[in-house]
């Protein structure tokens, strides 16, 4: 929810320095969070490909990106038209049903948390079939899946592993995109509150946007890598394994170093990726104010 604040001087048969304060609120489409979410897809897809390889194994072969990326760019957009259109849509919802024009920060957290594991719900089917896609070039030739896009590979996880493979991961999933989302969507909101107050100006600016995404991607991928490692190895596998196994089997097989691996490729997807979707959406919705004549 935006708010537009409309003032007008009164005549002065009433008081000619009373001002007249109106507030607009503007409900944009939902659709808005999946269709900026997919246009983010296609600028951060590269990125996404090489952090999948690095984070799911360190061997194997690594041509053919550019190929293999178009192959499974469906994966992505199926993604982003189920994770990415809820969370945005919800957390929009939940911060108008405040009513406030300005939302605690810890409010802001808890509605974008939220947000992100209800997403998760309904992204995970098309989460795993991305990941798997992405990684099925790195497994030796006789264990890849060669799936042709998401739909495809739908059928044959049905076929070969049943209901479960749609569901592997869940959990840790779920809190990964509420810890995601709140330290994208929620600290990107209070980044771009802050540096409005820095710029004294109220107005909907570009460098804003570009800056307040850029520091959110930097928080979210600070702190989202770990889980992000342990769900890229828990839906890249057909075999049932707990979380606690596989943190065990890190552990065990590079020491801590873990949490750190992947974290530049990480970075450099979620960047452009979380200004991507966030500038679009800001687009989207300048476009539809002056659609609408609000601007």
């Amino acid at each position: 929810m935006t708010e537009f604040k409309q003032t007008s001087t009164s005549s002065p048969s009433t008081s000619s320095t009373s001002t007249l304060v109106k507030t607009m609120d503007i409900h944009y489409p939902r659709w808005f969070g999946g269709s900026a979410s997919c246009m983010a897809v296609v600028t951060s897809h590269p990125f996404d490909l090489v952090k999948v390889r690095m984070q799911a194994t360190t061997k194997g072969p690594k041509e053919g990106f550019i190929r293999i990326g178009l192959g499974i760019l469906s994966a992505g957009c199926m993604r982003s038209l189920t994770y990415g259109a809820t969370r945005i849509a919800l957390y929009e919802e939940l911060k108008k049903s405040t009513g406030a024009a300005s939302p605690s920060i810890s409010t802001l957290s808890a509605m974008a948390a939220v947000s992100g594991f209800v997403g998760a719900l309904f992204g995970t089917p098309s989460d795993i079939a991305n990941i798997r896609m992405q990684n099925d070039r790195s497994l030796p030739l006789e264990n890849r899946r060669n799936y042709q896009n998401v739909f495809d590979a739908w059928i044959k996880m049905k076929r070969h592993e049943g209901w479960r493979a749609f569901y592997q991961g869940l959990w840790p999933n779920c809190f990964r995109c509420a810890i995601m989302t709140t330290s994208q969507l929620a600290s990107y909101d209070v980044f771009k509150r802050i540096l409005q107050k820095i710029s004294c100006t109220t107005k909907e600016l570009p460098i804003i946007h570009l800056s307040a995404s850029l520091l959110a991607s930097l928080v979210a991928t600070t702190i989202c890598s770990p889980m992000d490692i342990i769900r890229t190895q828990l839906m890249s596998s057909s075999k049932q394994a707990s979380l606690f196994t596989v943190v065990k089997e890190l552990v065990r097989s590079e020491g801590y170093r873990w949490v750190f691996r992947g974290w530049t490729p990480s970075f450099l997807r979620l960047g452009p990726q979380t200004m991507a979707t966030l500038i679009f959406m800001e687009q989207h919705r300048r476009v539809y104010r002056i659609w609408k004549g609000f601007e």
